[in-house]
């Protein structure tokens, strides 16, 4: 029996060619030509009922993030797509992009629908200037069919637009209150919350932010139903996930799988990763980008759903696994997680800023042997600074490799202190 589906990637591909008609035929816009005979507070409860968990790394319920935007008073309200994927190992919005930009432009359109919007933005990440011409030709044959301009599918003041707003290739500005800031032409950095930007987002007007997969998975909920959906998935997490494997995985690819698909058999069965390339043992993997955990052998037979693996003190964040063999370092790796860190911190705070440096100094001295158990305790000690006192999701999350670590695999550290690392401490032959 197949481990992957097509849930939200039916279209991928088959749409390529942006092509209205081909869309259709896929059952492009039925989401959408159902949602327009709906009423609003239903098209919400229907999101709710599917329990689809935003797709952006947070996990937050889409559809109270929605009822919470539809109670708010204030207009303009504005649509924005986040698709600024700069987490490494993730590229799955590239898939959507690329290969099915119109079931993003739909979900996009059922939001525009539901609050009124007239104006809505795509923050597409720097590195994909590539991919502005296709999304482009895609937004042009929409409005050519009437799903973008004035009077939508003939409804009387149902008018939106798309603006296509490129990165610059900051890490930070995939952090929502950052990536309005930059739409706004101001330095990419995070702001104050509360207020939500629900209330004070784009331009000061109450905004959705959405991620490109959550977007790709709306119109499947109001095509196929909440019920249906809801049942791919877990009881408290519905439809699919898309995962990318990469690292020393054997296939380094993106499948799409039903939300509570065992960990092992994302990492092992030769239909997904299928273990590694090097067919060394795998030591550990990397979920949810960079500012997610480490999971170790022990901990992979589990549900890969929002709730268990957060139960497990794990999350999916955006969907990245990054598969690690047993010829890799634990600290060396730990220091390539915060080099990134110290690269893409935007330096507003000082724990951020001053936190990660501190943590590659640490760790660096574990890999010349100079590391001892008093630094252990004063990499947790920082760590906590850094997660409590930060500005924003990035510092608070930059030490979250290096806690699962010491948390699963402090001998490892230890091991460093006593210069006992094989591939720290070559012993001399005699």
């Amino acid at each position: 029996m197949t481990k992957t589906i097509e849930l939200i990637t039916g279209t991928v591909d088959k749409s390529y060619m942006h092509s209205i008609e081909d869309y259709k035929s896929h059952r492009g816009f039925n989401g959408l030509n159902n949602a327009v005979k709906m009423d609003k507070e239903d098209i919400i409860q229907e999101i709710i009922d599917a329990k689809l968990l935003g797709r952006g790394g947070a996990g937050f319920p889409t559809g109270i993030k929605w009822r919470h935007l539809y109670s708010v008073e204030g207009e303009p309200k504005y649509i924005v797509c986040n698709a600024d994927e700069g987490e490494p190992g993730t590229f799955k919005d590239r898939l959507f992009m690329k290969k099915d930009p119109l079931i993003v432009i739909e979900g996009m359109l059922i939001a525009a629908y539901v609050f009124g919007s007239k104006e809505g933005y795509i923050y597409i990440r720097g590195e994909y200037r590539g991919l502005f011409e296709g999304f482009e030709l895609a937004l042009k044959n929409a409005k050519e069919a009437g799903y973008l301009g004035e009077n939508i599918l003939g409804i009387e003041g149902f008018d939106f637009d798309i603006n296509i707003i490129s990165g610059a290739g900051a890490y930070v500005c995939g952090e929502n209150s950052t990536l309005l800031n930059s739409i706004e032409g101001q330095a990419g950095r995070p702001r104050v919350k509360p207020p939500r930007l629900a209330e004070v987002g784009l331009f000061g007007k109450p905004t959705l932010v959405n991620n490109v997969e959550t977007f790709a998975n709306i119109p499947i909920i109001l095509d196929r139903g909440a019920e249906y959906y809801r049942s791919v998935g877990t009881e408290e997490s519905g439809g699919s996930l898309i995962v990318c494997t990469s690292g020393h995985a054997k296939n380094r690819h993106y499948f799409e799988v039903p939300v509570g698909t065992n960990l092992k058999d994302i990492i092992y069965d030769e239909e997904l990763a299928g273990g590694t390339s090097t067919r060394k043992p795998v030591k550990f993997v990397h979920i949810g980008g960079q500012s997610g955990p480490l999971a170790f052998p022990e901990q992979f037979d589990i549900s890969f759903d929002h709730i268990s693996l957060r139960n497990a003190g794990l999350s999916i964040g955006t969907g990245a696994i990054v598969i690690v063999d047993e010829s890799v370092c634990l600290v060396d790796y730990l220091k390539k997680v915060f080099e990134f860190f110290i690269d893409e911190s935007c330096g507003k705070c000082n724990p951020c800023r001053e936190g990660n440096q501190q943590m590659y100094i640490l760790l660096d001295k574990f890999s010349k042997g100079e590391g001892t158990e008093k630094d252990i305790e004063t990499m947790k000690n920082l760590a906590e600074a850094m997660m409590q006192a930060s500005f924003c999701g990035l510092g608070q999350a930059a030490p979250t490799a290096l806690m699962s670590a010491l948390r699963h695999r402090e001998s490892e550290f230890l091991a460093h202190v006593d210069k006992e690392c094989s591939k720290c401490f070559k012993k001399e032959v005699m």
